[in-house]
């Protein structure tokens, strides 16, 4: 039996890292599924075929490969704007979901996180986390990540474009970004990684000794 940790929440909340610092602890694989938008908008753009065709982004949807994602080439800035265009395609979602649910079913288990994994994706995980902070912290978290990658950002804009895809996360008609009725909330404004990653402990330990 496959065990399923779902975690959901807006961008630069610290669901990444918790997912990463939670699947190396338990030895579970571990997907971001907004990768999986990424590789489909990269396929796209590297063909040179169009952002605004939804059956064409669906046949490349169906043919990304979950086993080589690399988050350093997927989070150029560029093909974040394209994944956000191919995104909100019905049609793209539920062949991407699919990969999602397959790539859930790894023995021993998983960490998918995302933002419909515990309402969509896998609605059936013993475990849902919602992982959440405040805008105004997220956008200094992002500001500060690339200032030290070496990049040049200005916190008003920073905070703009935090603020844009929460609307756009959240407002979408097809899979919103919206914690499960059964997540437990955890709020990062003020946690250190390693205290978020306690807390998901706790949870993880107390669902795993009751199955």
């Amino acid at each position: 039996m496959t065990f399923i940790i779902a975690i959901d929440g807006p961008a630069a909340a610290g669901k990444g890292t918790l997912s990463r610092l939670l699947a190396e602890y338990y030895g579970f694989h571990h997907l971001d599924t907004g990768l999986t938008y990424r590789a489909t908008a990269k396929a796209l753009l590297d063909a040179g075929l169009p952002l605004d065709d939804e059956a064409v982004a669906e046949r490349t949807a169906l043919k990304v490969e979950l086993g080589g994602l690399d988050r350093r080439v997927l989070s150029r800035h560029e093909i974040g704007e394209a994944a956000s265009k191919i995104a909100v395609m019905p049609s793209v979602r539920r062949a991407l979901v699919e990969a999602q649910r397959r790539f859930s079913l790894k023995a021993p288990g998983t960490v998918l996180d995302g933002r419909d994994i515990g309402t969509v994706v896998c609605p059936q995980a013993p475990v849902k986390l919602y992982v959440t902070a405040s805008a105004e912290v997220r956008a200094k978290r992002r500001h500060d990540e690339i200032v030290a990658g070496g990049g040049n950002a200005d916190y008003a804009a920073v905070f703009a474009d935090v603020k844009t895809r929460d609307d756009r996360d959240m407002g979408r008609a097809d899979s919103p970004l919206k914690p499960a009725d059964d997540a437990h909330l955890l709020d990062t404004s003020e946690m250190s990684i390693e205290a978020a990653f306690q807390a998901a402990k706790t949870i993880v330990d107390a669902a795993m000794n009751k199955e």
